[in-house]
């Protein structure tokens, strides 16, 4: 539906009646001359008026858009657009749409169309993401040229457009799992849970001498008469809780980038290779406040489930509410889980809260955090000084290196396993250490 038409001059009306113009300050002539520039000028006027009344009007001007479902971070899709002109004649159109923030916005170049005389023309455009998120748009602005050239009617069309764009999907796709647990899996192994931990129930039988007293079904026992055991199957299917701070410090940049970004990218790394090795995969992104919660589920339902809470995860400057979101958790997700908890760390006084509650989900669960190491700053408490102010700068780094050193050493010791690496590492790392504990049976 089109609103507000508008008439403006085309650049060919402009320029022959910026000539006419000119003409004006020519050496004064005869009466009649001046009389001719006058009916030039008005008949120039006339001509824009009678272009614009044959103009198409917008309501006879129909457009849809074929758009993919989701987009993702450096792929290229198509976006189809199919124009209809319920007008008897060709007309040509000059578009300028907003795309979706992560699309690009305002910087979509315009474009123009010529719908023949058929009514009908079909435009393909490659639109490449700026970045990933969630937006909705609906401004898309035509001018329909009149038949003579003189004149535009422009007008805005509603086409509304709710854009997805996923994190980068391409690397991830490719890098599920190292090659020896491939092979591992091909050749048919498992790593199970140990015995006694998130077991599943399969039968009852007979106790016997030598069974474990703790599997001893003591209502069975009363109602046959006879001590009667519960048996277990090896539970093979774990949980994979991912946790993602999106709170003040991981809005900082390492080497250009966003901490966050590079959190959703590890994050999605781990979950494909979740996906891979059957387990649940769930997920959690939270500031101030839980931003989004997806319950730990199986399969690729899940991974888009994921894929939808990493696509709106929003950064924040704010201090992040470690004890409301591990709290959040723990009430909704009672089964043990390997929860991965993206976030970083300075020292133990400002990280006390992140501290005291990450060890609080032992036992019932298996917490790893995973904190993402400043390379300037590495390589800040490693140079070699040359002058007084690097000689401070290297010492402020060590400092705050010492102090994040001591943070991580305290989480160890409250059962808390912890990765500490650059970002560029994260994904590959933090996959490794899902695999190896796995492999260990920990899980």
């Amino acid at each position: 539906m089109a609103r507000f038409p508008l008439v403006v001059p085309s650049r060919r009306w402009f320029l022959v009646a910026a000539l006419l113009a000119g003409a004006a300050f020519l050496p004064p002539g005869s009466g009649a001359g001046l009389a001719w520039m006058l009916a030039l000028d008005v008949a120039w006027a006339l001509a824009f008026m009678l272009d614009a009344f044959l103009t198409s009007a917008p309501r006879d001007l129909l457009v849809r858009r074929e758009a993919p479902p989701a987009f993702s971070v450096g792929r290229t899709l198509p976006v189809r657009y199919a124009w209809r002109h319920r007008g008897g004649r060709a007309v040509t159109l000059q578009v300028r749409e907003t795309f979706p923030e992560p699309l690009g916005g305002s910087a979509a170049p315009d474009r123009s169309v010529r719908i023949p005389q058929n009514g009908a023309a079909e435009e393909l455009l490659q639109v490449t993401p700026a970045h990933r998120g969630k937006a909705r748009s609906s401004a898309l602005a035509v001018r329909i040229r009149g038949p003579l050239g003189l004149a535009w009617r422009q007008a805005s069309l509603d086409l509304p457009w709710d854009a997805t764009v996923y994190p980068r999907l391409a690397e991830a796709s490719l890098r599920f799992l190292p090659n020896q647990l491939t092979r591992r899996r091909e050749a048919g192994q498992r790593s199970v849970r140990r015995l006694g931990e998130g077991r599943m129930f399969e039968t009852l039988k007979e106790w016997v001498p030598g069974d474990d007293t703790r599997t001893i079904d003591w209502k069975a026992t009363a109602r046959r008469g006879k001590v009667m055991s519960r048996q277990y199957e090896d539970e093979r299917r774990q949980q994979v809780m991912l946790v993602i701070d999106a709170g003040r410090l991981m809005t900082a940049e390492i080497d250009g980038v966003p901490r966050l970004e590079s959190a959703i990218e590890a994050a999605l790394h781990l979950a494909y290779s979740a996906l891979e090795h059957d387990d649940n995969i769930g997920l959690m992104v939270f500031a101030d406040e839980v931003q989004t919660f997806v319950a730990p589920s199986r399969g690729r339902r899940a991974l888009r489930a994921v894929l939808e809470g990493l696509a709106s995860a929003e950064g924040r400057v704010v201090e992040p509410n470690y004890p409301g979101a591990l709290g959040y958790l723990a009430a909704r997700n009672r089964k043990r889980a390997l929860t991965v908890l993206f976030t970083d760390i300075i020292d133990r006084t400002a990280s006390d809260a992140l501290l005291s509650r990450t060890g609080s989900l032992r036992p019932r669960h298996l917490p790893l955090t995973v904190t993402l190491r400043d390379t300037a700053l590495d390589a800040l408490g490693s140079q070699r000084p040359s002058s007084p102010a690097q000689a401070f700068e290297r010492a402020a780094a060590e400092e705050l290196l010492i102090a994040r050193e001591e943070a991580l050493g305290e989480m160890r010791r409250k059962g808390v396993l912890t990765l500490d690496v650059p970002p560029r590492r994260a994904a590959e790392a933090v996959v490794e250490q899902y695999t190896q504990l796995k492999r260990r049976g920990l899980l």
